[in-house]
């Protein structure tokens, strides 16, 4: 498994334009897969519009204290991009004028930057109906610095999104690194122990699981209750919900498909996969992605790639609701991922 991010080890693949090269050329320049644009105006959905935006996600820097073999982030301890005090402060400004009802914190391990807890603290007072924190679980072990992280997420009412890739110790350090899976564990017994997760509780604990191979995951429904039993027959923990994301071919997972020989095999899977119906409520339809460095992106697959929003406002301190529903949704081969099945999105299955 990789120690550091495709960035330190100097990969062609950190070069988001030879991501979009490898994405465009091949079996779909060749016409032999549709491209997604052709793909969704046979069913008379191009170009994809934005809807309202409900979701702000914020994505507060990569720094992060795992090296996961998926990561669509290319996050580690090696990444040194982390959101100032003044962007997060433009973020603020925004949401307070903003429709969005949904404010979701990422990384990288978001709780790895420096002004974590005073956006969080300040983000609370504007009262927010769902402030979402993407958890990884292993940082609240990582350092006695955060073992009161339960305690703070509950003062402040945030809703945690923990990623979870299996309820077995094999499979979960496989894709994320030796020790996590216990970590994960001790991690979730903690949040329980403060009231997250547990049935009548208001305190919001929801589990993300990622397909460890390059194949889709499974039904979203039975895995979540697999995953409810398998924790709570071995740990005693529970949670509320489970989300199943695809794996989109991008950065290290999409490293991970070209190494392993399974790239266009994947890519076959999520063409013939493709569900019209999940591309109406796919994430970039409502939700405006915001960079550690304040850019706005459609979605938080799109800022891994660097295709900023086609509007004129691409950047937070200009941010301007009205530009940005006019805009057309930047598409690449990627966006299959997201229609495949059931759909995908940071909130799981869409359709």
């Amino acid at each position: 498994m990789a120690t550091k991010s495709l960035q330190k080890r100097e990969s062609e693949l950190a070069n988001t334009q030879r991501q979009l090269e490898i994405l465009s050329n091949g079996i779909f320049q060749s016409g032999e897969l549709p491209t997604f644009a052709n793909k969704i105006k046979e069913t008379n959905q191009f170009p994809l519009k934005p809807k309202s935006i409900e979701i702000l996600q914020i994505n507060v820097g990569y720094m992060c204290n795992q090296v996961c073999s998926h990561c669509h982030v290319d996050a580690g301890p090696d990444r040194k991009e982390i959101m100032t005090r003044e962007t997060m402060q433009q973020c603020l400004n925004v949401i307070e004028k903003t429709g969005a009802h949904t404010l979701d914190l990422t990384g990288g391990a978001p709780e790895m930057n420096p002004h974590f807890r005073w956006f969080v603290e300040e983000a609370s007072k504007i009262g927010v109906k769902d402030f979402i924190v993407r958890s990884n679980l292993t940082i609240i072990r990582a350092n006695k610095k955060y073992y009161d992280l339960p305690e703070f997420f509950k003062k402040h009412n945030v809703h945690v999104v923990s990623s979870m890739p299996h309820w077995t110790r094999g499979k979960t350090d496989k894709q994320r690194g030796d020790g996590v899976f216990d970590k994960s564990i001790k991690a979730l017994q903690e949040l329980n122990a403060v009231g997250y997760g547990m049935p009548d509780s208001d305190l919001r604990l929801d589990l993300v699981y990622n397909p460890s191979g390059a194949f889709l995951p499974g039904d979203q429904m039975a895995m979540e209750k697999d995953f409810k039993k398998a924790l709570f027959d071995d740990f005693n923990i529970q949670f509320h919900n489970l989300f199943a994301i695809t794996n989109l071919p991008i950065s290290r997972f999409l490293d991970y498909l070209i190494a392993s020989e399974n790239y266009e095999d994947y890519m076959y899977s999520l063409v013939e996969a493709f569900n019209p119906s999940a591309v109406a409520s796919v994430m970039c339809t409502n939700t405006i992605s915001v960079s550690w460095d304040g850019w706005l992106y459609d979605c938080d697959f799109n800022q891994m790639l660097d295709l900023k929003v086609a509007s004129k406002s691409q950047h937070i301190s200009e941010y301007n609701e009205e530009d940005l529903s006019k805009r057309n949704i930047i598409i690449s081969q990627h966006c299959y991922g997201c229609t495949a099945g059931a759909g995908s999105s940071c909130q799981g299955t869409v359709a």
